[in-house]
């Protein structure tokens, strides 16, 4: 308490004068998101905080030479995992970036590794100059009809309320239980709101209806609208508007179009799902702030939807804005309409510069030895492959659509041969199999695939969302079998086969789903798999193996595969692979 006052005193004598600043800043352009306006003035910050705005002096002082000054920015919805390295690597490819806080939603390790997941996450984002609050995962697994390997119940995550970066409860996926009235999915719903957190939606497929029971229980964000008619739905039901611009799921040119003046502030940006190579090359939040500003929404307006729009959201006071009492996470922008970065700060230290991130001297690493044993799959046979489909039959068929993660469910006729189904490259008819991974089971779902669009060879991944069973899709069953046993020598990761060679691996041995590597040898290894899969004639429109990913999550309409077969989304329930 006395250290509280303490600091107190010292920001009440410094934004009062009687005292310098430990930094002030001047000559530069504050980006007010309260008024949709530009000020002039010094900026000064001690502790970490923003103190006044004004004529100030500081112990340190630096001329912005009329650049602009504007918070930095939230990403609404990320899950880290989906980067593929750990919450400190992926830190340091984010702030350069201009995102100092995320809302990270743990589910993908989570469904993998339980509260030990959890633990992890949070653990390895302790001390960071990356803001890293978290949404414990209410859906564990996604839902009833596969095999996770963990149930999380609400007994379990009710403690982790009180951790001081938990500021809700996930994406609330399994909408029939919300609509039943599920006993386990109201206390989870109750134990969040009488905590006072916030509860995430996800909303995909969803109706008018299903929108009102939604909001009525207190889910009051959604991120997996894809059109403007969907988008504007929510808008009408109370939600904020999280429009999504990640690695698979680019939709924040179909939505921009919604907002406007009038609701601008009810909408946020997030990145949900994107690969390391995305977040390098491409960016975070500053991706879809410049893809809005190109769509022709004002700078400022897109700067509010990156920062206090995000910030009001999730309910930290102390975070989005250029004023006294805010935390000081700020951009020092060259140029405004192009958002050309410059410096990035993080309560007030200087965390990266012209785009290089300044290495922290607290170096976290968590333990994560209790996470590499998750690959528990016994050896297939092309018995287990076998797919009985008589001639001129038709198949319930997965078809891809390119960068989104919803699919169309396709019937069609088959290649087949002595009453088994032939993968087809003229038809770009593939063979796809979900094999349960956790426990050893045995599990394996079977399932044919339309616009993967490979020429040769297979592929296989244990990122699988949302209960990261192991997928693989191919050509043959030979390069089948063989990607499936590389998967379980290199404790789960990614892999390209082809001719019964191996042409590229990634390995990810924190729960099948992290690299316990740098960023930069993960993104490496990423390009050899890129290499391998244009060798192997994959679609270059989209990322195939984060397409593939998405092709095991049963909430997503409207063709999906589980360990337990094929799943109709649409009717939630699975169905015959041939008809």
């Amino acid at each position: 308490m006395e250290k509280h006052k303490e600091k107190m005193k010292n920001l009440i004598n410094v934004a009062a004068k009687r005292e310098k600043a430990d930094l002030v800043i001047k000559n530069g352009q504050l980006i007010d998101v309260f008024n949709h306006d530009i000020l002039q003035g010094d900026l000064a910050i001690s502790d970490g905080v923003i103190v006044g705005i004004g004529e100030y002096e500081g112990n340190y002082e630096l001329d912005a030479n009329g650049k602009f000054i504007c918070p930095s920015f939230i990403d609404s919805h990320v899950h880290i995992e989906s980067s593929m390295v750990t919450p400190s690597e992926f830190a340091k490819v984010v702030v350069p970036h201009g995102v100092t806080s995320v809302i990270a939603d743990p589910h993908e390790i989570a469904n993998v590794s339980g509260i030990k997941g959890i633990k992890f996450m949070l653990d390895s984002s302790e001390k960071l100059p990356l803001n890293v609050y978290m949404m414990l995962p209410s859906c564990v697994p996604a839902t009833l009809f596969e095999n996770a390997g963990a149930v999380l119940l609400a007994e379990d995550l009710k403690p982790i309320y009180e951790h001081p970066r938990v500021v809700g409860l996930g994406e609330v996926m399994d909408f029939p239980s919300v609509a039943h009235a599920s006993e386990e999915m109201l206390q989870k719903l109750l134990d969040a709101s009488s905590n006072g957190k916030k509860i995430d939606g996800h909303a995909a497929g969803l109706s008018e209806t299903d929108i009102n029971i939604y909001t009525s229980v207190g889910i009051k964000t959604d991120h997996e609208a894809v059109t403007a008619e969907e988008a504007k739905l929510r808008l009408q039901r109370g939600m904020y508007l999280l429009i999504r611009q990640g690695s698979v799921a680019k939709d924040l040119e179909k939505l921009i179009s919604v907002v406007t003046e009038r609701n601008s502030r009810r909408c946020l940006f997030c990145t949900d799902d994107k690969h390391i190579d995305d977040l390098l090359y491409e960016g975070s939040i500053d991706h879809n702030v410049r893809l809005a500003i190109k769509s022709g929404i004002s700078p400022i307006t897109a700067i509010q939807m990156a920062s206090i729009n995000a910030a009001e959201c999730y309910g930290l006071s102390k975070k989005g804005a250029i004023a006294p009492g805010y935390d000081a996470d700020f951009l020092i922008l060259n140029e405004l309409e192009t958002l050309d970065i410059d410096k990035v700060y993080s309560h007030g230290t200087l965390v990266a510069s012209a785009g290089e991130y300044i290495e922290s001297k607290e170096i976290n690493v968590a333990d994560y030895l209790a996470l590499t044993e998750s690959i528990q799959i016994k050896k297939l046979t092309k018995e287990d492959l076998s797919i009985p489909i008589q001639e001129n039959s038709t198949a319930n068929i997965i078809e891809i659509i390119p960068n989104s993660l919803l699919t169309n469910h396709l019937i069609d006729t088959v290649l087949t041969s002595n009453g088994y189904f032939q993968p087809s490259i003229k038809k770009d008819h593939l063979k796809l199999l979900l094999a349960e991974r956790h426990s050893g089971k045995g599990n394996v779902g079977l399932g044919i695939v339309k616009g993967l669009k490979l020429q040769s060879g297979a592929i296989a991944t244990t990122i699988a969302h949302d209960s990261h069973n192991l997928i693989a899709a191919g050509t043959n069953d030979e390069d089948l079998l063989m990607a499936v046993d590389v998967i379980r020598e290199i404790g789960g990761g990614l892999v390209v086969v082809e001719n019964q060679q191996v042409l590229a691996t990634l390995p990810l041995s924190i729960s099948g789903i992290l690299s316990e590597h740098d960023y930069n040898t993960v993104n490496e290894q990423l390009s050899l798999i890129h290499n391998a899969l244009s060798n192997i004639g994959a679609s270059s429109e989209f990322n195939p193996f984060l397409t593939l990913s998405f092709l095991a999550l049963p909430v997503i309409p409207r063709l999906k595969l589980t360990d337990l077969g094929l799943f109709d989304v649409t009717n939630f329930k699975h169905i015959n692979l041939t008809n």
